[in-house]
């Protein structure tokens, strides 16, 4: 299946929206390079601006310039842009409602070599829980180039979540994103698997191999993990559903686990498994495949929960 770096797609997409919409400028904490915003400043470098180790005054100058007009784009890596600058974030993007767009780069385990101090499994819940924050989690190049289209006349900050290697194409190439709607990837009856980022890869392969089982699962990109749509949620169960399995490259504090059960308030119906990164800090490894096999964020974990729910195992959690 063909695969796409996502950061070069995010890259490319800020300089093709930036010819066409004069408000967009770029600030970058010294990483250019790695989160591609290189290629904006090579094309537009009257409107990028490196700030340095500083992510803290990133994103108090990128608030100053939304407040005359500008759109800006700040970008580090996830770990250092949710993190060093949350008090700012907070405070002079949030509370005020500014639409500024935070991209956090290498996000989850992607940046596998270097280790818990770059990798960050806990950005979604912290950037999930500020007020008037919307979050972003692109399942593709294909979909982050239509996030950042979509995020032109968008009111509000957003942050985005991007993944630092190359996923598989799932989205068509002449869809236009909605944010909010929770596209599915593939349809089933038996199994319901909610995941975005490189969890629905994952998920696409479990759900090929229980095929051959006559066990149906279908896959839902959650590419918007917040704001959350209770009703679509609950419009994604079939009657004949027998679980529900939630995927994803983030501690499951605060993240698409909760997020979801938050917002079903108790209506699923149906038993739950979770599929992600158990409480704890990330480590280095050799690759990232064994980065996600080390933590269980694999196909084969995915269906075997598959299997236990469609076996009506007693040990899963039923929401209702």
């Amino acid at each position: 299946m063909k695969t796409t770096n996502l950061r070069e797609a995010y890259g490319q997409a800020l300089v093709e929206f930036g010819a066409l919409d004069q408000r967009i400028v770029v600030l970058e904490a010294d990483l250019g390079n790695s989160t591609r915003t290189c290629l904006f400043k090579a094309k537009f470098p009257h409107r990028y601006f490196e700030m340095g180790i500083a992510e803290q005054n990133m994103a108090s100058t990128a608030a100053g310039l939304a407040l005359v007009g500008k759109m800006p784009f700040i970008n580090s890596f996830a770990v250092f842009a949710a993190g060093r600058a949350y008090d700012q974030i907070r405070n002079v993007i949030c509370i005020p409602k500014l639409p500024v767009r935070i991209c956090g780069s290498s996000s989850g385990l992607s940046d596998f070599a270097d280790g818990k101090t770059h990798q960050a499994v806990e950005d979604a819940a912290i950037m999930r829980a500020i007020p008037n924050m919307t979050v972003l989690v692109p399942v593709d190049a294909v979909e982050t180039r239509a996030m950042v289209l979509a995020l032109l006349d968008y009111p509000g900050p957003v942050y985005m979540r991007l993944n630092r290697n190359d996923l598989p194409i799932y989205t068509p190439e002449d869809n236009g994103y909605q944010i909010g709607l929770m596209p599915t990837i593939r349809e089933g009856q038996d199994i319901v698997v909610f995941a975005n980022g490189i969890m629905v890869s994952r998920a696409m392969a479990a759900a090929e191999a229980l095929e051959a089982e006559h066990i149906s699962v279908k896959v839902v990109n959650v590419s918007t993990m917040k704001p959350l749509d209770r009703d679509a949620i609950l419009g994604h169960l079939a009657p004949s559903t027998r679980g529900v399995i939630v995927a994803e490259e983030h501690t499951l504090v605060g993240g698409l686990l909760g997020a979801i059960l938050e917002s079903v308030q108790g209506s699923l119906g149906v038993p739950i498994k979770a599929i992600g990164i158990k409480d704890s800090f990330g480590t280095s490894a050799a690759s990232y495949d064994e980065l996600l096999a080390h933590y269980g964020l694999t196909n084969t974990a995915i269906a075997n929960a598959a299997r236990s729910l469609s076996n009506g195992a007693s040990d899963s959690h039923r929401h209702s």
